[in-house]
């Protein structure tokens, strides 16, 4: 699996899709992230804006090889096995993003509530973000992995569908993504720091079961 899973990566690296939501995700978060702001709403932004972000990089890691190619790979190491390693190169690469935006929000946030008034310690803030924002890349990877081959296979519906899911995901009332940024943003306005633990075992439970459906009907529908 190491040497699959360092072949996707080459593949993505190589192609330079990555370029697109990697360049909007900085965006997005250099916009809405400034320094001085609250720690924790600052958390919370950079968390969300991952989960869409997220769901595009799988996507673009399962759709990356041409047909003959993905028919070569399939050969030797399986379907199941291939889309597998796609998957979980495209949360890697998620991952990576969002631990360098919550370090950034943990060096140019100030360390306070909405107020000004009650300091937060950092070393929870860093925690409860960091749990955010695996909760949100795990959420996105199977909002990606639920939006691409083998279950929707024309490009349009793919991404009509991914828009709506993401969106969803976020703002939606006891989504795991929605609860643990809220967390964030809640704990913003009295200093308060809570840990988004339970939202996280959700989002991982829910992303290892998408990827055992899809890893499943790979072989079936390509």
């Amino acid at each position: 699996m190491t040497a699959l899973l360092r072949y996707r990566a080459d593949l993505l690296v190589r192609s330079q899709r990555w370029l697109a939501p990697v360049l909007l995700y900085a965006a997005f978060v250099a916009v809405g992230v400034q320094a001085g702001q609250p720690v924790l709403d600052s958390l919370g932004y950079a968390a969300a804006g991952l989960l869409p972000v997220t769901a595009w990089l799988v996507q673009l890691c399962v759709d990356q090889e041409p047909p003959a190619a993905r028919t070569v790979t399939a050969a030797v190491v399986g379907s199941p096995r291939a889309h597998l390693a796609s998957l979980l190169t495209g949360l890697g690469c998620a991952g990576l993003l969002g631990v360098a935006a919550t370090l950034l929000v943990l060096l140019i946030s100030g360390p306070t509530g909405n107020d000004g008034t009650v300091r937060v310690a950092l070393l929870p803030a860093g925690i409860a973000g960091l749990l955010a924002t695996g909760c949100c890349a795990l959420l996105g990877t199977a909002v990606g992995a639920l939006c691409t081959r083998p279950l929707l296979l024309r490009r349009g519906w793919s991404v009509a569908a991914t828009v709506l899911a993401a969106l969803s995901a976020v703002v939606t009332s006891g989504s795991p993504a929605n609860t643990a940024v809220t967390g964030l943003v809640t704990g913003a306005r009295t200093g308060a720091v809570h840990l988004p633990v339970l939202p996280f075992l959700l989002a991982a439970a829910l992303a290892a079961a998408v990827a055992a459906l899809t890893c499943r009907l790979t072989p079936l529908r390509g």
